[in-house]
């Protein structure tokens, strides 16, 4: 029977898939498939079953095959063959990689090629064998290994002499490596002749400890190799702690690779001391950490003397000037001797160029400081100030003197003071200009400032007296701050504006349009005057009718559980975290109040103190709401979604 599938569906629970009584028939089916009967026997396919520890093909003279994927193989911690062959399915070798142990005797039928030597144990036969790989005599074959353990115990290097073929004096290995180990190593035979080995042309590995005297090694790979006495490497030398070069005035380069860098590695002793003679380089060099060149250091960025109280002098040679192209800070320098500044001198904000001192910030003044009753004298027969000058006692005239408080007075008892301007001239006092009966600034954009000393206020008197009842028409008849343009009022403060008659009046060229009233401490506001706004604390009513254009938006009250549902803001939403119930008091005739539930944790129920429709209201989804406004019969629902009114 073919496996057969359970229809799903397209989506979940859509009803389109099959029912669970056919979907579990065809379970049982399909496993009844895989597993077969009760007993040992299980099928795995349609011919392969498994009874007790076999696997067992149900289709006569069919073979099993175990086929891995790709390179993979089939791995076995030990095999037994049952059978009595092993033959390849398409005839061709047979290929055993690693090594072969054949513990019992070992019987070769057909013609054997053997390109390696083969150990046979005693008691082995071969017949059948390849006169090319073991020569005419099958009885070397049979008596291989005896000859081999008999070499091995008795034969030494000494007992070995290995001649040329005929007529070439060479010894052919046939590409085996050759290796003598220990004694003195390969040695001439006679007189200054040369002994070469040449082996498959690969070069020769020497192990131990050996010793080549004089010799002459073209190309060789050397491993962790000792060498005694001078090596001479192409044109190098190298005896004891010295590298030479053997060419005539020839140089001696280290050169690294690539990126890499020739680094000097210090002993491990506290001090490291490299001693040369000149040295001239060319490039750029990096010396990371403190370099120290004579008396003087440098580290980091900064360049000091390391020898005790010496002097770190920067000198150029010749007519050559030391020139500081970059600013340069200072700290605590004395200079002792002349010095010549040739051009302008700039000292923080102060530059001295010519007969002139100049600031130099913008706004930036001079000052000229005697120390303690120390003062300052300036000589010339006239000392001119072209502009503003401010000073503090300083006698101008003998009868007039500028005070520490900065006021002008006069030192003649009940005299008066007179600045008087010649014609139509101004009198000017810092940025102030005083001319008729105007003060203004004569500083383009500057802004003119009332201000007074402590708690002092500004008042403005004039000539203007209302005498009789103060009605509102006489009141605002009192001295007035007139402006021909906008007006604006900026403090870094509070504006207070208190008025003790109660109102504050805003007017529009003389009319009268809106009034600001205290009404038993609460604000009232009148439109012309007629009062269209009354608060009382945060209430406000509206004393006419009330136009909202844009959207009208109350506050929330956010219940989690069961609770009281309150009266101060339009809109209650619910969350419940069971069966929860509300409570819902009177209200003022008029209100409106929207309950929703936001989030359903069980059914909510919301019990009016007094309610027109019935005795309470049953929610149990989310989004379900009601409109209610507050009457002469109690609580009254003007709309509704998905709710039960409960009688």
């Amino acid at each position: 029977m073919a496996r057969q599938a359970i229809n799903i569906g397209s989506s979940a629970n859509d009803g389109t898939g099959d029912p669970l009584r056919t979907a579990f028939d065809k379970i049982n089916d399909n496993f009844v498939e895989l597993y077969g009967t009760d007993d040992d026997s299980k099928t795995l396919a349609a011919n392969l079953d498994i009874n007790g520890h076999n696997i067992i093909s149900t289709r006569s003279n069919e073979d099993i095959r175990i086929l891995p994927a790709g390179t993979g193989g089939v791995i076995a911690s030990a095999v037994r063959i049952a059978g009595t062959t092993i033959s390849s399915d398409d005839s061709s070798f047979i290929n055993i990689n690693e090594g072969l142990v054949v513990d019992g005797p070992l019987n070769v039928s057909g013609a054997t090629t053997l390109s390696t030597s083969l150990a046979l144990a005693t008691g082995a036969t071969v017949t059948g064998i390849d006169n090319g790989a073991l020569g005419s005599s099958a009885t070397l074959l049979a008596t291989q290994g005896a000859i081999k353990t008999y070499v091995d115990s008795q034969v030494t290097a000494q007992d070995l002499d290995l001649a040329g073929d005929s007529g070439t004096g060479a010894v052919d290995l046939d590409s085996q490596s050759l290796t003598i180990a220990g004694g003195t190593g390969l040695t001439s035979v006679a007189g200054s002749q040369t002994v070469t080995l040449n082996i498959d042309s690969t070069v020769a590995t020497l192990t131990g400890s050996q010793t080549l005297t004089n010799k002459v090694l073209t190309a060789p790979t050397i491993n962790a190799a000792t060498m005694t006495g001078t090596v001479t490497v192409d044109s190098i030398s190298m005896a004891d702690n010295t590298i030479t070069t053997g060419a005539s005035n020839a140089n001696l380069e280290l050169d690294a690779s690539g990126t890499g860098s020739v680094r000097l590695i210090a002993p491990t002793t506290a001090v490291s001391t490299l001693t040369t003679a000149d040295i001239t380089t060319t490039g750029t060099h990096t010396v990371t950490g403190q370099s120290d060149i004579d008396d003087v250091r440098i580290k980091d960025n900064g360049i000091t003397t390391n020898t005790s109280n010496a002097n770190l002098e920067l000198s150029a040679n010749g007519s050559g000037v030391v020139d500081v192209k970059d600013a340069m800070t200072t700290v605590g320098q004395t200079i002792t001797g002349n010095v010549v500044i040739d051009g302008q001198f700039d000292i923080d904000n102060i530059s001295i160029s010519g007969n002139g001192i100049i600031a130099t910030n913008s706004g930036g003044g001079i000052n000229i400081n005697p120390n303690a009753t120390g003062q300052i004298t300036l000589g010339g027969t006239v000392v001119q100030v072209p502009g503003l000058m401010a000073a503090t006692d300083i006698n101008v005239t003998s009868n007039v003197l500028l005070g520490a408080d900065c006021l002008i007075t006069t030192n003649v008892s009940n005299a008066d003071i007179n600045i008087d301007a010649n014609g139509t001239g101004s009198v000017y006092i810092d940025e102030l200009r005083f001319r008729d009966n105007n003060i203004t600034t004569h500083v383009t954009n500057a802004n003119l400032e009332l201000t007074t000393d402590g708690t002092g206020t500004i008042e403005l008197q004039t000539n203007t007296n209302v005498t009789g009842t103060i009605t509102a028409s006489t009141a605002l008849s009192a001295p007035t701050l007139t402006r021909t343009g906008n007006m604006s009022i900026d403090v870094s403060g509070y504006v207070v504006i208190d008025a003790d008659a109660g109102d504050i009046y805003l007017k529009d060229d003389g009319t009268n349009f809106a009034i600001l009233s205290n009404s038993a401490g609460n604000l009232e506001i009148k439109s012309g005057n007629t009062t269209a706004l009354s608060m009382t604390g945060a209430n406000v009513a509206a004393q006419g009718n009330l136009s909202v254009a844009g959207a009208f938006i109350g506050s929330r009250q956010a219940i989690s559980g069961a609770g009281a549902i309150n009266l101060t803001t339009l809109f209650t939403e619910l969350t419940t975290t069971g069966t929860d119930a509300y409570s819902l008091a009177n209200g003022t005739v008029g209100q409106v109040k929207i309950i929703t539930m936001g989030v359903d944790g069980g059914d909510a129920t919301i019990t009016p103190t007094t309610f027109a429709n019935g005795t309470s209201i049953t929610m149990d989804a989310v989004n379900d709401s009601v409109t209610l406004i507050y009457g002469a019969n109690g609580w009254v629902v003007l709309a509704s979604q998905n709710i039960t009114i409960n009688a």
